[in-house]
């Protein structure tokens, strides 16, 4: 059972509900809203509306996780991208790691304004998904994929374990966002950290193979949680230079 209370550093975020462009992003793996606030301010302080949602099992004890698989999180980024889209005129989606997988099943699925990704994940070395297989049956988690943060004293408060069932799941998520790339039709900005040790970087050279609109960003200071590291307001600015420029060619305004 969820546990009543969610930790404040894990609530959602949101800001401008009244604005008439509309962000969703997307935290990852075993992460929460707290990874993604900091961009969600930074997109908010002018002056869209931004939606920050905390996806079921995240944010409280990785037991609660251990119980939900990919369609439990993705029911519910599609559920407040609905929401956007009724009430906006151009809606972008965007997400760390797991979360940029997310963003990138809502652009295969729906037609969204733009795709904004940070160190996205959809592929894993064919040997690291042998040994899931296994150990899945054998432990419930195994150890912490969090903090690959370079910023000194900075942390994303992700679990101390990873549960490994979920884990699984997302591997099944993974595939069918690899069979449906070429449905993506929205222009999409890629930031990938020059190291990462969480993310294969088999994933942003088959995004850059098969993805026809896609804009490749190298950060060069930042681990996998780039949201939270040096480069973050380098994410901050070509994130907010893709939607004005939508926006402009649209003649849409905020």
């Amino acid at each position: 059972m969820q546990p009543t209370t969610v930790p404040d550093h894990a609530s959602p975020f949101t800001a401008n509900p009244d604005a008439g462009v509309g962000v969703l992003l997307c935290h990852g793996f075993t992460g929460s809203p707290y990874s993604m606030k900091p961009w969600g301010r930074a997109l908010a302080q002018e002056g869209l509306r931004v939606d920050v949602p905390r996806l079921p099992g995240h944010g409280t004890h990785w037991r609660d996780m251990a119980i939900t698989e990919w369609s439990d999180w993705y029911r519910v980024v599609e559920q407040h991208l609905a929401v956007l889209q009724a009430e906006c005129t151009n809606v972008f989606v965007a997400g760390l790691s797991m979360g940029g997988a997310l963003a990138l099943r809502l652009a295969e699925c729906h037609d969204v304004a733009g795709v904004m990704l940070v160190n996205p994940a959809i592929t894993c070395p064919p040997t690291q998904i042998t040994t899931l297989r296994v150990m899945r049956h054998l432990m419930r988690s195994t150890s912490a994929i969090g903090d690959d943060i370079a910023l000194p004293g900075q942390h994303e408060f992700a679990y101390d374990r990873t549960p490994l069932n979920a884990a699984w799941s997302m591997l099944e998520l993974w595939q069918m966002i690899q069979d449906d790339l070429d449905k993506v039709t929205a222009d999409v900005l890629l930031m990938t950290s020059v190291t990462d040790h969480v993310v294969d970087p088999s994933t942003r050279h088959m995004m850059l193979r098969r993805l026809p609109n896609v804009t490749d960003v190298r950060l060069q200071h930042s681990l996998h949680v780039a949201t939270l590291d040096h480069d973050a307001e380098q994410i901050h600015a070509e994130s907010l230079a893709v939607i004005r420029s939508h926006c402009a060619a649209m003649g849409a305004s905020r």
